[in-house]
């Protein structure tokens, strides 16, 4: 590779096309040849990377940011990344999509359209809500995570827009970007993304567990409950009346040099967390605990089940008045945790 190449794949996040690279000085068969001794493999027909750059990539997420960068390069005309290519490209904690695919706004075309796997929207933006990342626009965190509402449906949005405020979105930003969908397919489901989002959430499980919570059909949950007494403060993830719920997650107790949330050895964490909640039913409460797997199918079902008898079971022993709780509770909000937004993908180097 020369001087001009490695310029260019350090500035597309370690790509290169076929016709960058030969614009760039290097013959077809120079090309060729990195490809058939494996030095570099093919991302996208026509847009190529180091194949040790490649294999560095460990997540799903980052597997799917380099592939939509490399669809990104391959489209000529003027574009954005959108939807979900520009929820991971931005770091955006969202849902899943079913079957992946690269999404891209491109100003002028009627209708959407799905190419070679790209889908090319419709639906016009305005230049303040583009931004750069790594080289690459895209919609800002707002836009997106109302596209995702539009495109696949209230929870997959709500999760979507809770994240964009954790990430620095405001409500404000959200309802500019929802007025000018006024007019748009599916704009009652980004309605009631933007009337239900909170900027109180720490993750997706929380709010998954706030949509699920509601669902018991007794009102919609309070985020993040603090009790303090006798020298200790107690976050609650959510509160109904006198009963809450928590989020549990294997994370938790997996020491972080193994890639979880805990600096302490698992059973100090369990332990910790047993006297927390011994902490916070001292204050005549029930407590209901969750995991991932109790808010999608048959699981769901069976937690919805259970959680209501325990909430119930709660309201008939202490009642749902918490007004007795206001001097146990703690003077400002609960601090929230400055996370470190990284590079998605390992910086590229020749």
């Amino acid at each position: 590779m020369n001087a001009r190449v490695v310029a260019l794949m350090s500035a597309q996040g370690g790509l290169v096309t076929r016709r960058q690279a030969m614009e760039a000085g290097m013959a077809g068969h120079q090309i060729d040849g990195l490809l058939r001794s494996g030095s570099w493999v093919t991302v996208r027909r026509g847009v190529y990377a180091e194949k040790a750059y490649v294999d560095a990539l460990t997540t799903d997420v980052q597997r799917r940011v380099l592939a939509d960068r490399a669809a990104s390069l391959r489209v000529d005309a003027p574009h954005v990344l959108s939807h979900h290519s520009s929820a991971h490209l931005q770091q955006l904690e969202v849902l899943h999509e079913r079957k992946p695919i690269t999404h891209v706004g491109r100003p002028g075309i009627v209708g959407s359209h799905l190419r070679h796997g790209v889908k090319h929207h419709l639906a016009p933006y305005r230049g303040e809500q583009v931004v750069l990342v790594d080289g690459f626009p895209a919609l800002d965190l707002a836009r997106t995570s109302l596209d995702i509402a539009r495109e696949h449906g209230y929870l997959q949005g709500l999760v979507a827009a809770d994240s964009a405020l954790r990430a620095g979105a405001t409500r404000v930003d959200l309802s500019v970007a929802a007025a000018a969908m006024r007019h748009w397919p599916y704009v009652t489901v980004v309605d009631d993304v933007v009337a239900s989002t909170s900027p109180l959430t720490d993750s997706v499980a929380e709010t998954l567990g706030r949509d699920f919570v509601s669902e018991l059909g007794y009102g919609v949950p309070q985020p993040q409950f603090g009790l303090t007494a006798d020298g200790r403060t107690a976050w609650c993830d959510l509160r109904l009346g006198r009963h809450f719920f928590e989020i549990d997650s294997k994370l938790k107790l997996r020491p972080a040099h193994a890639g979880g949330l805990s600096l302490k050895p698992p059973e100090e964490t369990l332990w910790d967390e047993k006297l927390r909640q011994d902490f916070v039913t001292g204050f005549k409460t029930g407590v209901s605990r969750l995991t991932w797997n109790d808010f999608f199918g048959r699981g769901r079902t069976t937690a919805l089940e259970r959680c209501r008898r325990e909430f119930l079971d709660t309201c008939s022993r202490f009642g749902t008045d918490v007004s007795d709780l206001a001097q146990f509770r703690p003077r400002g909000p609960k601090p929230r945790v400055v996370v470190q937004r990284g590079p998605v993908l390992p910086r590229w180097s020749p």
